[in-house]
């Protein structure tokens, strides 16, 4: 090819690409706005539960590389301690998620040209807890006017209704936020009782009582047996937590209240304040039925509580390091001890799982192992109140090679050979002279 052709082809080879063989390449871009990052989020929003996870994934859809990435939230608010951030800043994800992580969260993409941005935003669904206000119990005189408040949050927004316990629906105004108020303008004896508010929505119900004693004015009080209540329902809480349990009494004289434990002591961290028994730092031997004993010179009563103590998993790989051959099975058992139920999730450390890979209630067996499958795997254990993780390391060893040694035989001219099979090794052929 001589230098005319060549210059002729290079000429076609920059009109065909561009139109102008000084232009710069496509995709270039020679304004600034072409060169900042175009920044996506996927899912642009998520609607959880307490406890569950949740990942949202941010790419550079364009602009001039590289392109760094990173995570805020909105109005620079600090982010909480469960959100993690992937290495290179793509991913976020919010372990065991709570109300104080709903909100709207930033993929921020910067380059040398200017920085861009795109927005996720998380609702959490959680059941819903209840205040009442006065906590109590109230003790009005006859005539007198009752007021109580009762306030709930949750999402979705709860419903909230007031009720006696006898069962008959107590005389409640509402309003648009969460909560309702019972109010009687002049109290008779016959108010009195105990009072229940309830909240509800889609994830759950809460109660909480209140004990309302109207005394009749004038002369000695008629000395009345104890009447005890809790103000809450059974509980379930988390081990770690904390936990209040009020209780409270009416009668005359006034009741002394004392708690107990059924057929166990109280835990060793308790204290009581004013009828409410406080229990730290729960452990799974503090579940159990609590009973609140009232007493005073007319007789006792006694109401009980149960509360149920819930742990995180712990997970754990039988075995933790596995040695196979080649062509044999690979198998892992993920164990984890917590409350159930537990699901367990495997995946593969820096690689994609085999597509021979099969998972049972935490066993992982991946049959006809190959040199490929060799690597670190890793399960995670995770039930409403956590997650816990372990990964199992593999060795795939290479099946030994047949070794043939050739033996060269060579028979003197004119003598016969005579070729002999043997039973224990098919393959094989030996060749002795006659």
């Amino acid at each position: 090819m001589d230098i005319h052709t060549a210059v002729l082809i290079l000429c076609s080879l920059f009109l065909a690409g561009s139109g102008d063989p000084l232009s710069p390449p496509q995709g270039a871009g020679t304004q600034a706005g072409e060169q900042t990052p175009v920044i996506a989020v996927e899912p642009r929003s998520a609607v959880a539960k307490q406890g569950d996870t949740v990942s949202f994934r941010c790419r550079a859809q364009s602009g001039t590389q590289p392109v760094r990435l990173e995570w805020k939230k909105i109005n620079n608010q600090p982010m909480a301690d469960n959100v993690k951030i992937g290495p290179d800043g793509s991913v976020l994800t919010i372990a065991n998620s709570h109300a104080g992580n709903q909100g709207t969260y930033r993929c921020v993409g910067t380059n040398a040209h200017g920085k861009s941005h795109s927005s996720a935003t998380l609702n959490v669904h959680y059941s819903p807890k209840v205040q009442v206000t006065p906590v109590g119990p109230v003790r009005v005189r006859t005539g007198e006017a009752i007021s109580l408040e009762c306030h709930a949050t949750g999402r979705p927004r709860p419903s909230v209704t007031w009720r006696r316990q006898a069962g008959t629906r107590a005389g409640t105004r509402s309003t648009t936020e969460a909560k309702a108020v019972v109010q009687v303008e002049a109290a008779s004896s016959a108010d009195s009782g105990v009072y229940v508010c309830k909240a509800e929505n889609s994830e759950g119900t809460a109660e909480l009582k209140v004990e309302v004693e109207v005394t009749v004015e004038g002369g000695a009080q008629t000395p009345a047996p104890p009447h005890a209540s809790i103000v809450q329902g059974d509980l379930v809480a988390k081990e770690g937590d904390s936990a209040s349990l009020h209780c409270q009494a009416t009668g005359h004289p006034t009741p002394t209240i004392s708690w107990s434990k059924l057929r166990a002591p109280l835990p060793w961290q308790h204290k009581v304040e004013g009828g409410a028994l406080i229990l730290q730092n729960l452990g799974r031997q503090d579940s159990g039925q609590y009973i609140c004993n009232a007493t005073n010179a007319a007789g006792y009563s006694e109401v009980t509580i149960q509360i149920e103590v819930e742990t995180p998993p712990y997970a754990t790989c039988i075995p933790d390091q596995v040695r196979v051959r080649a062509g044999e099975a690979i198998r892992l058992q993920c164990l984890a001890h917590g409350t159930p139920p537990v699901v367990f999730h495997w995946t593969r450390v820096r690689g994609s799982m085999p597509p021979r890979a099969q998972v049972t209630d935490g066993a992982l067996v991946i049959s006809q192992a190959r040199s490929t499958d060799a690597g670190t795997y890793n399960c995670v254990a995770s039930n409403k109140w956590g997650s816990s993780e372990v990964q199992a390391k593999v060795t795939v060893r290479s099946r030994p090679a047949l070794q043939w040694k050739k033996h060269m035989l060579f028979p003197t001219p004119g003598s016969a050979v005579g070729i002999l099979h043997s039973s224990c090794c098919p393959a094989c052929v030996i060749i002795i002279p006659t």
